[in-house]
């Protein structure tokens, strides 16, 4: 009885396995079949590409050596020539040539080996798209697979369509893939212009494309070309007079490789290492992914020249100053828009090395004074107002181990009694020290640390001149929210990242937290703009950059470091300017001579938003008064020097200024006085 039940299990077994096996294959295997939608919307990756925000591309992300171009663009001698090669029944079959297996099979059994191939054009599309998105390793699954595929495809697609893919999607060698990547490297031109040998011999590839390159093997190659040639005769593409006079010609190759255009840059970079982050380490390396960024294209050409200019600019000034030059004089910017925290435009050196150090986003340096907005926003928290009255002598400070400290200003210059506005403006530093000493270092690190800083900031008197390390940008993050209205942003460099296809792989909106009162961000503002104005970045206008702009230079006591961040209401940008390692730049040099002019010039030519008519206005609540700008009191009718300047509501001064009050709110003792002021009054002067 038992051995009569085994042929049957057996023969059982045979039957389940031929039907899983079926279904296996009808399925596609555990990855399943692709979708008609997946088939038809099927592109060949030309490289991963990154977007500007105005939808210009902004390069390739990834490199891939192919372009894909339309059908139409492909001569009809080359279509011709691949369809004579390999697939002379294309336009006959619906993905498999049963004649081409019958003959293959028939070879290879008399000649006891593998002669003869019987892949179709289907089957090679099939083969280079989802064959091997399944299975890697060459095995029969995966020449079955292969077939089911090809059936899908034929059914999905018409068969222009499958040749148009097949002439992008095929290896051709040295390292390009399709007949247009191909056509450029080997002739030097597009495949619009290829002749009729030059046809022949881009047919003549795939059976081998390091085999029968012309570039390695220019007698072999020619020997090919030539069998391609007697192949479209014998299709009746072209008559024996046609290929015996391209058979004539010599294989001619282009001198230089063709590789797909550099547009690499540190933004590039950037968003490289962000797409990384956000999707995984081989999302660039799996296929094409479109990135759509917050970059300005027009605003990083603009900052790469600016940098490149000024750095080249400080270094000829080096060599002048000391007979030689100290090393590279590097540079880096980084700009965003203050309103989202969109990044706008990164240069992280000089000259952009691939995968080299970005200093605009790693780079810790010393800000110098570009760091003392941060002491008089701590101030304008604390209660005081920009026409608060402040000592600017020279001033000394006991450390906590008995040492002096002597904060000097610039040129041993001091001006007394000075409003916080003017201290700011001429980047007093005795009167910054003092108001910070007066509000306490705690709160300085504190308004620092709200607004973005988050490099280590210690508590001590010589923070206020910046005796601290920091990123270009963190610094050009914490001056956004004086321009927004108080509002701390994080940097975003990509808004979303799609599929070839168009899915939404990954997307973000802009993020932000208010960190400063609107009050006191708006003064900020109003105090900077008078550094761009009328102090130490007054080069900012003297380069020629109009409308409303705000901002600070920086330069450190040993002159190692130069620094400006500006802003405006739509862009907030920071340069640097210095030596990788700490060597002083040119005696001359400061914030305001190297890093100002810098700002403007990728301000005039890069930026599309100026002259927009944007202008920050006072929060609802504030009040203003016309003051004199020397001693912050009341302005009489006869002040020499007068400025309106906002309040919070009750900080306003309500005395007038005792060096210029009004004739009538004063009786002077001596008669002639009194006539004198009369005179004043009448003739105005």
């Amino acid at each position: 009885m038992r051995e009569q039940w085994q042929p049957l299990a057996v023969m059982g077994a045979l039957v389940l396995t031929v039907l899983l096996f079926d279904a296996w294959l009808a399925t596609c295997g555990f990855a399943g079949c692709p979708s008609s939608e997946e088939i038809r919307r099927f592109r060949p990756v030309e490289g991963s590409e990154a977007i500007d925000r105005s939808g210009k591309s902004l390069g390739r992300l990834t490199s891939v050596r192919r372009i894909n171009v339309p059908l139409g663009d492909v001569p009809r001698h080359v279509q011709q020539a691949f369809i004579a090669t390999e697939d002379r029944r294309f336009y006959e079959h619906n993905g498999l040539d049963w004649r081409a297996v019958m003959r293959a099979v028939g070879r290879n059994v008399t000649s006891l080996g593998l002669r003869e191939g019987f892949s179709t054009i289907t089957m090679q599309v099939a083969r280079n798209t989802f064959t091997s998105r399944v299975i890697s390793e060459r095995s029969l699954r995966k020449k079955l697979l292969e077939l089911r595929f090809a059936r899908l495809i034929e059914h999905n697609l018409s068969k222009p369509q499958i040749l148009e893919l097949y002439l992008n999607v095929i290896y051709l060698g040295n390292g390009t893939y399709g007949v247009e990547a191909a056509s450029r490297d080997l002739f030097g031109k597009s495949v619009k212009k290829v002749t009729l040998a030059e046809a022949a011999v881009l047919a003549a590839l795939p059976k081998g494309p390091s085999a029968y390159t012309p570039r390695k093997a220019p007698e072999r190659a020619k020997r090919r070309r030539d069998l391609v040639l007697g192949l479209m005769v014998r299709e009746g593409y072209i008559d024996s007079t046609q290929a015996r006079r391209a058979m004539t010609q010599p294989v001619r190759v282009a001198t230089q490789e063709w590789r797909p255009t550099g547009t690499d840059s540190y933004a590039l970079d950037a968003i490289r290492s962000a797409v990384d982050s956000l999707l995984g380490d081989d999302a660039l390396q799996s296929g094409d992914v479109v990135v759509y960024t917050t970059i300005d294209g027009t605003a990083q050409k603009a900052a790469e020249r600016a940098v490149a200019k000024r750095a080249a600019f400080i270094q000829e000034r080096e060599r002048a100053w000391y007979g030689r030059s100290n090393g590279a004089v590097q540079g880096a910017m980084i700009a965003l828009d203050p309103r989202t925290g969109d990044v706008r435009a990164i240069v992280g050196g000089r000259r952009y090395e691939r995968g080299g150090f970005n200093r605009a986003l790693a780079a810790r340096r010393q800000p110098g004074s570009a760091f003392k907005p941060f002491v008089y926003a701590a101030a304008l928290a604390a209660g005081l107002s920009p026409a608060t009255m402040v000592d600017d002598d020279p001033v000394e400070i006991v450390g906590d181990d008995g040492r002096i400290w002597t904060p000097a200003n610039h040129g041993d210059e001091y001006n007394g009694r000075i409003t916080l506005r003017r201290a700011l403006m001429r980047s007093a530093n005795a009167a910054t020290v003092r108001v910070s000493r007066a509000v306490g270092e705690q709160r300085v690190v504190a308004a620092a640390r709200k607004n973005g800083i988050s490099s280590q900031l210690d508590p001590v008197p010589s923070i206020a001149l910046g005796a601290l390390e920091v990123t270009p940008l963190e610094l050009v993050l914490a001056y956004a929210p004086f321009g927004n209205g108080g509002y701390r942003v994080k940097p975003r460099l990509v808004q979303r990242i799609e599929s070839s296809d168009g899915r939404i792989l990954w997307k973000t909106d802009a993020v932000r937290d208010l960190v400063m009162d609107p009050q006191d961000a708006w003064m900020m503002t109003s105090m900077l703009r008078s550094v761009v104005d009328h102090g130490t970045a007054h080069a900012v206008r003297e380069w020629g950059a109009r409308g409303p702009i705000a901002g600070k230079t920086g330069t450190t006591n040993d002159g190692a470091d130069v620094w400006f961040v500006g802003y405006t209401p739509t862009v907030a940008a920071a340069f640097w300017f210095g030596h990788d390692q700490r060597v002083s730049l040119s005696g001359d040099m400061s914030g305001g001579s190297a890093a100002a002019p810098a700002w403007a010039e990728f301000f005039i030519n890069g930026w599309r938003e100026r002259g927009t008519g944007e202008e920050w206005e006072p929060p609802t609540g504030m009040v203003s008064r016309r003051i004199d700008a020397f001693t912050g009191e009341l302005a009489g009718e006869w002040c020499p020097a007068t400025q309106t300047e906002w309040f919070k509501p009750g900080m306003e001064p309500t005395e007038y200024c005792r060096e210029h009050l009004e004739p009538e709110d004063t009786w002077a003792d001596d008669f002639g006085e009194r006539i004198a002021a009369t005179f004043k009054r009448i003739f105005r002067f």
